[in-house]
């Protein structure tokens, strides 16, 4: 009908029309202002609205005729809020809680659902810069300031989203809506199960760091097997202080309890010179080894240093006694032997140092008048007593006076064997000393006798054929009057049936005889003054063949003039002998 209200939905109420309307499909804010999935379920409202379906076209007041404007046409279904919502964008804590938590998943998730990809961006590139700095993991873990940092961080974006949740309208859907609170929970598992994960990665880097450690003390131990014990020590330090660390700090750790096997095992590497039966080699290591109960843990060592009591008693006394007659031993006999009676007195290896000792006197003294080079056994003899004065044990006494007697025999036993071996300088030296150390002994007089005819046969071969006698020979005895009729003192030795030596004062007022050249072959006159002139030395000598040598003191300890002779002493004779000194030409 002209001017009949056009055909289409109009303004109010239709007859018969229900007075709610139904929710219209798609996004957006539901009825009374409620968010999606949350509040009250929509409900009815009075109002104005959009008719129902199949409702009766309502009648617009005004237009047929009355001036106003006809409605705009309706809007497509899925936009603007459905008929009877209140406000859009009121507050909904419910699912700025559901951003918040989504969020603090570590993923954006929360900025995601908000289509806020700046602000999700964000939070992955935080993520991804925490786990390239964090893995691998190591032994120290990821820094304090690092973890505080982005926990700071997590919190705000957490923050954030929910105040951008608060009000925002969220285009998912309804069943998103029933799970999208414990998904938000479920996801709080990532930043947990992943710290766990990461504490469980930790915890292995630290344990194989240990383990590491661990490997690294034990090569040192190795590579000190076989070393001088003064060379293999600080790395050997260096291991004690890792077994240590790790024994003690780190005990519950997989290398913290390998430790003790570790330290068996150490004692047994450091202990191999003993096992191998070089026991000077064995004493240092050893006594490092019981001396560790001072400095390690005495926890960790247990029993362990008490166990080297046994072999290092047992080294002293192996290395002690092997060096008994060695002079150059090192260590000395008295060093070995005085550290076992004094440490381990009560120890079986102690009870046997004064049997050894005493055996090895006896195995010398025994063969010096047979042994081929009595010399080489006294130095031995030497050496026994020399490590006996050393010593202060009281149970040495007795074989410490074996070893002088000893010493004694083998010197004489020396200095005779070095003359029969025309080792005359030797045997000067060798009886010198004797007569000298040796002054109550009833062989000093022939040790003089012996050091005299080595003198002179030194110069004149002839008077080493024989050992000159211990006693000088019965039976009557020749006058010798020997006259110095020269400057300077002079020593005459003689040697033959008897031997002996007398010394000549200077004569003062005497002068050297003109050499063959000024003499013009004439006879030299000696001794033609006074008697009384010359210093003069008496001689009762049994008869035989002498050898005599004369020297003539210089500067100093020197001899400016040395001269042989051989005389013959015969029975019934008085001899007299003048001595003179000529010059060079």
């Amino acid at each position: 009908m002209p001017g009949g209200p056009p055909p289409g939905p109009a303004s109010g109420t239709a007859p018969g029309a229900s007075g709610s309307a139904a929710p219209q499909p798609g996004f957006g804010q539901q009825p009374g202002g409620q968010q999606p999935g949350f509040g009250p379920p929509p409900g009815a409202g009075a109002g104005q609205g959009f008719g129902a379906p199949g409702s009766a076209p309502a009648t617009a007041p005004g237009w047929a005729g009355a001036g106003t404007l006809p409605p705009p046409p309706g809007a497509p279904p899925g936009y603007g809020p459905p008929s009877g919502q209140g406000p859009r964008g009121e507050a909904n804590p419910a699912q700025a809680a559901l951003i918040g938590l989504l969020n603090l998943s570590c993923l954006g998730l929360g900025y995601v659902l908000l289509r806020n990809w700046i602000g999700a961006a964000v939070c992955w590139v935080a993520t991804v810069a925490l786990l390239v700095l964090a893995l691998p993991a190591d032994v120290d873990g990821v820094p304090m300031g690092l973890l505080v940092g982005y926990g700071v961080f997590l919190l705000a974006v957490a923050a954030d989203g929910a105040r951008r949740g608060l009000r925002a309208t969220l285009r998912i859907g309804a069943s998103f809506r029933r799970l999208a609170l414990p998904l938000a929970v479920v996801l709080l598992a990532v930043p947990a199960g992943g710290s766990l994960a990461y504490g469980a990665a930790r915890d292995e880097a630290r344990e194989q760091a240990l383990l590491d450690r661990l490997t690294a003390a034990d090569a040192q131990v190795t590579s000190a097997d076989g070393l001088a014990f003064d060379r293999a020590q600080p790395l050997l330090a260096k291991a004690l202080d890792e077994y240590e660390d790790l024994g003690t700090k780190h005990a519950g750790s997989r290398a913290g309890k390998l430790v003790p096997a570790r330290l068996d095992a150490y004692y047994k590497t450091v202990a191999g010179p003993y096992e191998k039966k070089t026991y000077c080699e064995a004493i240092a290591p050893l006594k490092h080894l019981r001396g560790l109960a001072d400095s390690f843990d005495k926890g960790l060592l247990g029993s362990r240093p008490a166990k080297t009591d046994e072999p290092l008693a047992h080294s002293l006394y192996e290395c002690g006694t092997a060096a008994l007659a060695v002079a150059t031993a090192e260590p000395t006999a008295a060093e070995s032997l005085n550290e076992l009676l004094g440490t381990f007195p009560k120890s079986s290896h102690a009870t046997r140092v004064e049997p050894a000792v005493r055996e090895a006197v006896k195995k010398r003294t025994s063969v010096l008048d047979t042994v081929p080079e009595p010399c080489d056994t006294t130095v031995e003899l030497r050496t026994l007593r020399t490590t006996l004065r050393d010593m202060t044990d009281a149970s040495l006494d007795g074989v410490t006076r074996e070893a002088v007697e000893g010493l004694q025999r083998g010197d004489f036993a020396c200095g005779t064997d070095q003359f029969k071996d025309k080792e005359y300088e030797e045997a000067v030296k060798t009886m010198t000393e004797y007569a000298t150390a040796y002054p109550d002994s009833p062989q000093a007089a022939h040790a003089r006798s012996i050091a005299i005819a080595a003198e002179i046969a030194d110069e004149e071969p002839a008077a080493g054929k024989r050992l000159p006698p211990s006693e000088a020979p019965g039976g009557s005895r020749m006058v010798l009057v020997v006259s110095n009729d020269g400057p300077g003192a002079v020593d005459l030795l003689y040697t033959g049936p008897t031997t002996g030596k007398v010394t000549l004062k200077t004569c003062t007022t005497c002068t050297k005889y003109p050499g063959p050249i000024f003499s013009q072959g004439k006879k030299i006159k000696a001794c033609q003054g006074p008697a009384s002139k010359y210093p003069k030395a008496t001689l009762l000598l049994p008869a035989g063949d002498y050898h005599f040598l004369q020297k003539r003191a210089g500067t100093g300890s020197s001899y400016s003039d040395t001269k042989t002779s051989k005389v013959k002493i015969e029975p019934g004779y008085s001899y007299t002998n003048c001595l003179y000194v000529t010059s060079g030409y």
